[in-house]
């Protein structure tokens, strides 16, 4: 069987090192120019969950809704675990600098290697040291929320303990806020920070936790992915997760997103029109 490295090494054939290098260089220009705290005013809004490497996924969601009036938010986690790591951030990284107006790439925790390692992690540990270093620069400055006017935030795990949504402008890689929305998962239990997970090391929230930051952010529902073995739907329908990777089949059979008309107000998920993929 190919190692990891053997297999990338083996992909990378297929592009040259300069063709990456310049298509970071590229995506990293773009990335910079994004706040951190994506702001969606119009149009139809598609929301996809972890990819996790499944090309096949996100080249049919890129091909069947990409256009005009549509945007699209990727929730983080392109990479790892899946088949085709290196093309599926490789293919997402070209759309984006092809739409930049149209297609939005948020944070995940598998974005975050360079702060904090974890397992598995195939992609990272695939890449020679400079591509490496080159792909954790440009994921390292990604989003990492969208905000709509008719009540949704989005993000990949937990809610921030931040004041206000300009806050999140204001986050760091590494701080306790970066750690809640990247690794953060939802348990359906009273109460508000319940601890670390000691298997996972993710930290945990509860409803108490939801509750309070929404009403501090002003919003009445979140879109995350993150949790593959979470409900779909918790907090009284105001909690939403979605999957969009054959990565976890043992937990999920289908993989989902969620379609959201800005133009209409959005009080729980029944508002959501959630499709399989």
């Amino acid at each position: 069987m190919l190692s990891h490295r053997q297999l990338h090494e083996e992909r990378l054939c297929l592009v040259t090192r300069e063709e990456i290098k310049e298509l970071l260089n590229k995506a990293e220009k773009r990335f910079v120019s994004e706040a951190k705290l994506i702001t969606l005013q119009s149009g139809t809004l598609i929301f996809v969950g972890d990819t996790h490497g499944d090309l096949e996924a996100t080249e049919k969601i890129i091909h069947r809704y990409l256009k005009s009036d549509n945007k699209l938010v990727f929730l983080g986690d392109y990479v790892d675990r899946g088949s085709a790591s290196l093309e599926n951030i490789n293919f997402l990284l070209e759309q984006k600098i092809e739409h930049p107006d149209s297609l939005y790439l948020l944070m995940g925790n598998h974005e975050g290697y360079s702060v904090m390692s974890f397992h598995p992690a195939d992609f990272w540990e695939g890449l020679d040291t400079e591509l490496r270093q080159r792909y954790s620069e440009v994921l390292y400055r990604l989003p990492l929320a969208a905000s709509t006017p008719n009540g949704i935030i989005a993000l990949h795990g937990a809610l921030p303990d931040v004041s206000n949504l300009e806050n999140i402008n204001q986050i760091k890689p590494d701080t306790r806020e970066w750690h809640q929305i990247t690794w953060g998962d939802w348990q359906e239990r009273e109460g508000e920070f319940l601890g670390i997970d000691t298997y996972t090391g993710r930290p945990q929230f509860g409803q108490g936790w939801f509750e309070e930051i929404m009403s501090r952010l002003g919003k009445n529902v979140l879109i995350r992915s993150h949790q593959p073995d979470a409900p779909s739907t918790m907090y009284s329908k105001r909690c939403l997760t979605i999957f969009t990777s054959s990565a976890y089949r043992h937990y999920i059979s289908e993989r989902t997103i969620a379609l959201v008309e800005l133009k209409k107000v959005i009080k729980s998920t029944d508002d959501i029109e959630i499709e399989i993929i």
